[in-house]
Parts: C-alpha cells; structure tokens; sequence
C-alpha cells in the first residue's frame, strides 16, 4: 500500500540522501569534522543547481533534512539512484524520470575504492530479505537465540523481526513519533530493548504483546546509541551526541550517566571482557575505554595514530579489543593489558569504511561500507590472511552485525532496506 506521497518522498529520499553522504567522499567532510561523523540530517545551508527536478527534490527532501545531504554525497548514476529510491518510496510516474534526471546529471557517481575481493578456503552463502515498509533504514540486527532476527527500522520508526525459514517478517510499531530505534538487544525473558535514538529514551517491547515500555533518560543525555546486557542484568549504553555512557536497572528503572573527559569522544559500539566490564570506542577520538562495572569510572587507551576514528568494535577469547577504524580503513588489535596496538591495511584500501564488525571463534568479520556494494571481510589472527565476499544485495552501510549460535552472522544493509544472513560453511 502507497503511503501519502509528500511524508513518503520526504522521509525517503532523506535516507538514501544520508546514507550516499557516507562515501568516498567522506574524507572531505571528516576535514571539515573531526569526528569523522557522516550521513547526518543537515550540513547547512546549501544552494541547489538550477535546471528541471530542482523544486521536486527541494519540495520532497527538505521536510526532513538539509540539502547538504546531497551536495555532500557521493553521487550515484542514474541507475543507482533508480534502485537506491525503489527501496525508499514508489515515486509517481511523472515525477520519476524528473526527480533521477536532476540527480543523476548534478549529483553523478564520483570515484570510489574498488572493491578488493581475496578468495580463500572459506565458503560462505548469503540470505537477505527486503524489508515490508519502504524507508525503513535497518540500523542494527540481533540474532535471538530461538534463530530469528530483530532489527530496528530507524526512520520507519519499528522495531522488526525475521523468521529465516519461514521468511515471514512481523513489524511492531513504536508508540512514540519518530523516536528513532537505532541499537537493540535482548534480555533473559525474550524482551527487546531498544535505544531511541532520536527522543533520549531506551525501550522495552513485549513480543508477545507488542507492548512497549519506555525509559526516559536524563535530559543531558540525548542520542543513545549502543545498548548491551551485562551477566547481571544490567543494561549498559552509548550516549554518542551527549559524550555519555550509561546504566539501566531494569528492576527499578534507575539510571545512571557519566560524561566522557574529552569532549566529542562520541562513545559508539560496545562490548564486555570475560570480567564483565564495559569496553566502548570513542568515534569522535582515537580512543578505546573501559568502564568500571561499579563505579562507572572511565579508563582511556589512545590509539597511536591521531587520525583513527574506532567505530565499532569486537573482543576475543583472550580480551584482545579489535576495531574497525572507519577514518583509516584499518582494522586494529589492542591490548588492553599491555597498551600494545597492531593494525592492518582493510583489503579495499584507506577509503574503504569499515563499520560493522564481530568476532567469531576468534576469527574477525566486518564490512567494508564505502565500496559498492559492500564487501564482506574475514581475517584470520592465527594466518595474517583477508578473505572477502562481495554482498549481493549491496549492503548499503553495514553499520552492525550479530553472530547467531550456530556462529553465522546477521547483518543490517541500511541503505538498501534489506536484511541478511551471512552463513558460514564448517
């Protein structure tokens, strides 16, 4: 069913908008911000070229960001611009071929790294399914233990679950206007909880219900991000906009927030050591942190070079912390014990964007996110060596993966509004 067209066009061509501002050309708007933070909802003021489509693409994307969305982005043809909006919206027939001809001939595809494709001895095969709300944007997946996927649809404004043998997908909508799911998790009995990213609450939803419950946090605390379980129940938090990290008591709702020592350290992906502590990277910095589980007392590594921009991160049997630096295209190993960093060249080159990132029987897996499509990357510690897959249906900003308990991954390809399965073969 078509929704109405202006909210439809709008929220839809925001988020092809903002994902294509994460691209090659990313590394002009790192200069321009030193978080290296990309694909936002505004980069001021800007003036569109003249010619025919102008008042259509100002009239259905204004409504929901700036128009520095798209002067910044990295172009597509008109092909990709084509098959990028399909997942957004069905535009009307008239309006069509005017809104892709005044992208395509202003906003062209600009050089991108090629994708860098190593063969091994791993098989791997890929499941995706395309998403039943158009524009939705899946930000994060979470593989459940009872084999189906969770996803939060950010801009659709619901939080998603996939039953990979059947295929079927069920959508619960968030009672809150545009509270924006972005990370999401599971606690002991099944719930879903969820950060809103957009109105500074985390969420619980009941499956069996679709009830949800929300959790208001400090008004200083805006723009949660990353939300985890410790082994005690506790709900640990990125709060990226707001410089913050935070705990949530599910028993009392209690919730408690400390601010980063540096300004913009944009706290983002997190995971725990066998200890059960805390382990965040700091996207706005290059830094690695450990929160003490009682005092919430904050510990900083530095990376030793200034230009790293850790984005997520993934930890393995020996508590290594391995990262995926975004700004460098490197993947990186820190030892917390010794301070000890080693890193390595991400196959597809410095501009290549690596985001989404696990580990799995200590073997690393992330996604390379500027190329296109996105590649799909193994590494193994033990050999030094890459293997990579290209996505089939794209990926479009793999921005968070969750291993499953048979070891295979699930993905969320944002721009695309699809989400995957990565199965790896024995």
């Amino acid at each position: 069913m078509t929704r109405p067209l202006f909210t439809t066009a709008v929220c839809a061509l925001a988020v092809s908008l903002a994902l294509s501002a994460q691209s090659q050309n990313q590394n002009q708007s790192q200069s321009q911000n030193p978080s290296g933070r990309g694909g936002g909802r505004g980069r001021g003021t800007v003036s569109m070229p003249d010619g025919a489509g102008k008042a259509q693409v100002e009239g259905y994307c204004q409504g929901c960001h700036q128009l520095g969305n798209i002067t910044q982005s990295g172009g597509f043809t008109r092909d990709g611009w084509d098959q990028l909006i399909s997942t957004m919206i069905k535009l009307p027939a008239d309006q069509k071929p005017v809104v892709l001809d005044y992208l395509a001939k202003n906003f062209p595809e600009l050089p991108r790294p090629a994708a860098v494709v190593i063969r091994g001895r791993v098989e791997v095969s890929f499941k995706e399914w395309d998403l039943p709300t158009l524009g939705s944007r899946p930000h994060d997946p979470f593989a459940a233990p009872d084999g189906t996927i969770w996803y939060t649809g950010m801009f659709a404004n619901k939080i998603g679950r996939i039953d990979p043998k059947t295929g079927a997908i069920k959508e619960y909508p968030l009672p809150t206007p545009q509270s924006g799911p972005h990370g999401l998790t599971m606690d002991k009995d099944g719930n879903i909880w969820f950060t809103a990213n957009q109105h500074g609450y985390i969420g619980r939803l009941d499956p069996k219900t679709g009830d949800v419950k929300e959790y208001k946090l400090p008004d200083a605390a805006r723009d949660p991000h990353t939300p985890l379980f410790d082994s005690h129940g506790m709900l640990w938090f990125s709060v990226q906009g707001s410089n913050m990290v935070g705990r949530l008591d599910p028993n009392t709702g209690d919730v408690q927030v400390v601010t980063y020592p540096q300004p913009r350290s944009n706290p983002y992906g997190m995971v725990f050591t066998s200890k059960g502590v805390p382990v965040v990277c700091e996207f706005g910095g290059n830094r690695i942190s450990a929160i003490d589980p009682e005092t919430m007392a904050i510990k900083e590594w530095t990376l030793p070079n200034p230009d790293s921009r850790p984005r997520r991160i993934a930890i393995t049997s020996d508590d290594a912390i391995w990262y995926s630096d975004y700004a460098r295209g490197v993947l990186g190993r820190l030892d917390m014990t010794t301070g000890a960093v080693k890193e390595w060249p991400s196959p597809s080159g410095p501009n290549s964007q690596p985001y989404g990132i696990t580990a799995v029987h200590d073997v690393i897996w992330y996604a390379e996110t500027a190329v296109r499509p996105n590649t799909f990357v193994r590494f193994d510690p033990k050999t030094e060596k890459f293997q990579t897959w290209l996505i089939p249906g794209g990926g479009g900003v793999v921005r968070n993966v969750s291993v499953t308990k048979e070891g295979n991954i699930a993905i969320a390809e944002s721009g695309v509004n699809k989400v995957g399965l990565v199965e790896v073969g024995k």
